[in-house]
């Protein structure tokens, strides 16, 4: 397959956050970008070179995607996998639809995982009402998820009984669930890898995740586990990305639990949130790696260049006449990166922007990073 060079033109469904970082960087590497989008005010149309402001699935806009641009991608999971496969007839896609697809529905998704050999969590998938009749007693205390649509601890509910997990499942309108195990973490890592073939393959230094309300807060890199124990999880990424032939950015989030052993979470055939740090403090960043993987370049070495603690900034940190935060704490710091989204209004939960404190280790940079959280 020939590599992709610039000033070609590369595409992504989506114009987000995600969409918009791997906008900049791939106009920041020479390619022109055409962005699809049905927000007006889709960020990642501030630097696109087109911007098809239309549904995912809409066909004239897809038929313009495949007609003008060398390889298309996705900044996220719940894109039209039909439209992905669709478009692969007529140019380059990367992830493919069928792997986007095996990522939109948990139960498929933990059927690979598994299929791959990884382990995951005890699950019960639910496609109807009878297969919660069973006896869930393995499966609880657990948590009910959504099998498709979910993200950011949406359609996610705790249950400690059978009665509450049956209860919740009719809540949900019975649409098809997992039934999930809790575990006894002791804490949460990601590893994101780049494949390009079975030869060309990368992983970024494996990142330590906490969230708040089922978002993600703080990434610290790196993680502050075993090197033994961060390396088996850059390998089993790998393995999970072999398993689906995967041509592009995948990110695996995994449990840590108490014994060290290693559990897959969930996967995301895209850039991640705990990827954000490689923005400012890794050799090459992972939307970088999503236009090399695209246009069939080797991976971008990943080496950390300085420990780095990533924090989300949500809608919350607005005040509520719509004024911005105090960014002065942050614009005065000389080893902070304010990234911000471009987002015109901001609600609780979302997803505005982030920020990056690099620093002579990891935990310096947490301390700094939490206390310039407080300032805002």
């Amino acid at each position: 397959m020939a590599a992709i060079l610039p000033p070609a033109m590369l595409g992504i469904l989506g114009g987000g956050q995600l969409g918009s970082m791997f906008t900049v960087a791939a106009k920041t590497m020479g390619y022109r970008v055409t962005v699809l989008d049905p927000d007006a005010n889709a960020p990642a149309a501030r630097f696109a070179d087109v911007h098809l402001c239309a549904p995912y699935n809409d066909p004239d806009a897809l038929k313009t995607l495949g007609e003008t641009c060398s390889a298309v991608t996705t900044e996220f999971e719940n894109v039209n996998a039909e439209a992905m496969r669709a478009l692969a007839e007529r140019t380059r896609v990367s992830p493919s639809g069928d792997c986007v697809a095996i990522a939109q529905d948990r139960i498929v998704e933990k059927g690979w995982i598994n299929k791959a050999g990884l382990p995951t969590a005890p699950y019960l998938a639910i496609e109807s009402v009878e297969d919660i009749q069973v006896d869930l007693t393995p499966y609880l205390p657990g948590i009910l998820k959504t099998a498709r649509l979910g993200y950011d601890g949406k359609g996610q509910v705790r249950v400690k009984t059978a009665d509450e997990a049956r209860a919740a499942y009719a809540d949900l309108g019975g649409q098809a669930c997992v039934l999930e195990k809790m575990l006894d973490l002791k804490l949460e890592v990601s590893a994101i890898v780049t494949r390009t073939s079975p030869a060309q393959v990368a992983v970024f230094p494996v990142a330590e995740n906490r969230h708040a309300g089922g978002i993600l807060d703080v990434s610290i890199v790196p993680a502050r586990i075993a090197p033994a124990l961060a390396a088996r999880a850059q390998e089993m990424a790998k393995q999970l990305a072999e398993a689906l032939d995967y041509v592009g950015v995948l990110a695996v989030e995994f449990f840590v639990l108490a014994d060290d052993t290693l559990v897959v979470n969930e996967i995301a055939p895209r850039p991640h949130n705990s990827g954000h740090y490689t923005l400012d403090a890794c050799l090459t960043d992972q939307f970088q790696q999503q236009v090399r993987a695209m246009c069939d370049l080797l991976p971008g070495r990943t080496d950390l260049l300085s420990p780095a603690v990533m924090v989300n900034l949500l809608g919350d940190s607005w005040r509520e006449d719509g004024g911005e935060p105090n960014w002065a704490v942050l614009a005065e710091a000389p080893n902070v990166h304010l990234h911000l989204y471009g987002k015109q209004q901001a609600r609780a939960g979302r997803k505005m922007g982030h920020y990056t404190v690099l620093s002579t280790d990891a935990d310096a940079a947490l301390e700094q990073a939490e206390a310039l959280k407080d300032t805002l």
